[in-house]
């Protein structure tokens, strides 16, 4: 296992990250599993008040005991935003009850995802007013915030200089945020990257297709290498159901050098497919066709046809697909059916790409079943 500096935090971090939003089973597996993290070199956890019985499960895992010093694991929690102070107090307050701590290594404020949110993290008595007081009499260490926000509000949050950390969303095939992993970089923020396996493209469960272009790597292995060879992104959430899904991720956990001229070339050869398999329909992410009149997202509706088009990744753009009008500020916007035709987009877009065709075909492939986020 690796570790790196948590930005200004001054934690050291392994380069994986146990994340409990998925072992909801007993607070017995949430034991063996935090056992079993810790014997493979994972020294930090992370949970929320929104996931379930997560906090509680976790806290009961560590009354019964944790092999190494409490000193030796850091242990995040995260709590949404609130408009006002004493909300956030109360919230403080539960977590710590339920995790059996009296302090915390770092707070995070969970899906900073709107302007509006933005806007209670900067207000006089809003939340952060609460979070200041916690630092202040020691039951926070670290400040910082998780977010499934447009790029925009991401790096307006980064700017007001509150926040020593962010958790966000950035993998080998969603790259929009680099600019964010950069201004955070700038400000030495330790940068956390949520869910590289599951949101990154359920590289788990790979299509053929992918299996062959990636060869001799695997998929999973080569988005968390094109992860672990950047040094400005400080760990990796993984998050197991049981202990034993643990292995195959950890088995790259020590290699976070530069990319090697053979990964190079695989990644070369993905974005060769993908440019021939597309063709004239490859829509390049400028985000230039927004806002739309009618909230459908169209970059991102087309990211997941640019995916299921060219390496069969389907099963995974259902999924995604399906968040659509199922996640509120989580995954926001309608799908993409609800295209008049209007024609807004049209003049926008640089390469002259056939929008509401795409969007209908893409409606078409994805549709499947509609989703909710697992703890929504």
């Amino acid at each position: 296992m690796r570790y790196r500096r948590f930005g200004k935090t001054e934690l050291c971090l392994s380069v994986f990250s146990l994340g409990t939003m998925r072992y909801l089973a007993s607070v017995e597996n949430v034991w063996q599993t935090i056992q079993k993290a810790i014997a493979l070199g994972i020294n930090h956890i992370e949970t929320a008040r929104g996931y379930g019985k997560s906090e509680e499960y976790l806290g009961g895992a560590i009354a019964l005991g944790l092999p190494v010093p409490r000193s030796q694991l850091h242990i995040t929690t995260k709590i949404p935003p609130t408009a006002d102070a004493d909300t956030m107090r109360r919230y403080i307050d539960e977590s710590l009850e339920r995790l059996h701590l009296d302090y915390l290594d770092c707070l995070g404020i969970h899906g900073l995802n709107t302007w509006e949110h933005l806007d209670w993290v900067k207000a006089n008595n809003g939340c952060m007013q609460a979070v200041q007081e916690a630092v202040a009499d020691g039951r926070v260490r670290h400040v910082g915030f998780s977010t499934h926000a447009s790029l925009e509000v991401i790096l307006a949050a980064i700017k007001t200089d509150f926040f020593e950390f962010v958790n966000l969303h950035y993998y080998y095939f969603f790259q929009r945020h680099a600019p964010a992993i950069q201004l955070a970089a700038a400000k030495d923020m330790g940068v956390f990257i949520i869910s590289p396996a599951d949101k990154g493209g359920r590289l788990y469960t790979p299509s053929q297709t992918l299996v062959e272009l990636c060869h001799p790597f695997s998929p999973l292995e080569l988005n968390y290498r094109f992860l672990l060879s950047d040094p400005r992104i400080t760990t990796l959430s993984v998050g197991p159901a049981t202990p034993e899904e643990l292995i195959e991720p950890l088995q790259v956990a020590d290699r976070d050098e530069e990319l090697k001229c053979e990964e190079i070339t695989v990644f070369q050869r993905l974005e060769n497919y993908k440019n021939k398999a597309l063709g004239t329909e490859k829509c390049s992410q400028c985000y230039e066709c927004l806002p739309c009149p009618e909230n459908i997202n169209i970059p991102e509706v087309l990211r997941l046809r640019n995916l299921a088009v060219a390496y069969d990744m389907t099963d995974y753009g259902q999924y995604r697909y399906g968040m659509f009008e199922n996640a509120g500020h989580w995954f926001p916007g309608m799908k993409a059916n609800r295209c008049t035709e209007c024609g807004d987009c049209l003049p926008r877009c640089p390469e002259n790409l056939d929008i509401p065709a795409l969007l209908e075909d893409t409606h078409e492939r994805l549709k499947g079943k509609s989703g909710r986020r697992l703890w929504g």
